[in-house]
């Protein structure tokens, strides 16, 4: 069997891959969601959806810094990554161990897309059918309750502090921004997730302070109100960056969050 990647690599099986080592938290979940629990072997410290599940399987490490000698003793068929999460000696490393699948998720098409992929690489055609058409069907319901019409606000959201980052262009973040009708202010700074100085955060509408990658509080929105005029909001960060089975909660999420700022 024949495979090709979202970098567009080729690889091969003989058999359906059944011992996964997953490098990507939002993919650790879209396993589970698709019935193959059981198949991970091993997963990052990150890992920590569904609730539990690191204290079953093998932790080999971050999604930056992963223990080679780990992954190698648990013997996998295959070993999933992504162009964003994992450097790319992470992945050289571990093709030196199985077979790796690397994922370049930027918009919704990217995520169903991959979504298929593991369907048909692990059998699991029917369970991935349905969760795309699930996370397809709220999707469009969120279009129509959000109209077009709806004003469009200037927004930064911020992923990290000491330095102060934010979303930039090219990423799944600002895509899901533009979804929910965000007009993202930093596009145009170098990056795809650039420095930001406190002094920019003028005329603007909103500022997202992320739950994750760092851990945002509300002890940081009183630390940037000198700073701006714009409403600071806490969101959470797993809807708005985490791809797969995750997509199911978000555009509720994004309706309530919409409809919410708008009182």
């Amino acid at each position: 069997m024949e495979f090709i990647d979202q970098l567009g690599r080729v690889f091969q099986f003989s058999k359906t891959p059944k011992r996964i080592v997953s490098l990507v938290p939002s993919q650790t979940e879209l396993l589970v969601d698709l019935g193959l629990r059981d198949h991970i072997i091993g997963l990052t410290k990150f890992c920590v959806h569904p609730v539990g599940l690191i204290k079953e399987k093998k932790v080999v490490g971050g999604t930056k810094q992963i223990h080679i000698d780990k992954v190698k003793a648990l013997q996998p068929d295959i070993i999933l990554c992504n162009k964003e999460e994992n450097t790319e000696q992470i992945v050289r490393d571990m093709e030196m161990i199985a077979p790796v699948h690397v994922s370049d998720i930027k918009n919704l098409e990217d995520a169903l897309s991959l979504i298929t992929m593991y369907g048909t690489i692990f059998q699991v055609e029917q369970i991935a059918t349905s969760l795309v058409k699930n996370i397809q069907r709220k999707y469009q319901d969120f279009q129509k309750e959000i109209p077009s019409v709806m004003p469009r606000k200037k927004v930064g959201y911020f992923i990290w502090k000491d330095p102060w980052m934010a979303a930039g262009a090219d990423t799944f973040i600002n895509y899901l921004l533009g979804v929910c009708h965000f007009d993202n202010v930093f596009l145009s700074e170098e990056g795809r997730y650039p420095e930001i100085q406190l002094n920019q955060l003028q005329n603007l509408d909103y500022i997202f302070l992320s739950s994750e990658p760092f851990p945002f509080a509300e002890k940081h929105i009183k630390e940037i109100t000198p700073y701006t005029n714009a409403k600071i909001v806490l969101v959470d960060g797993e809807y708005f960056s985490w791809y797969g089975s995750r997509l199911l909660g978000a555009f509720d999420y994004f309706k309530k969050l919409r409809l919410q700022l708008e009182l």
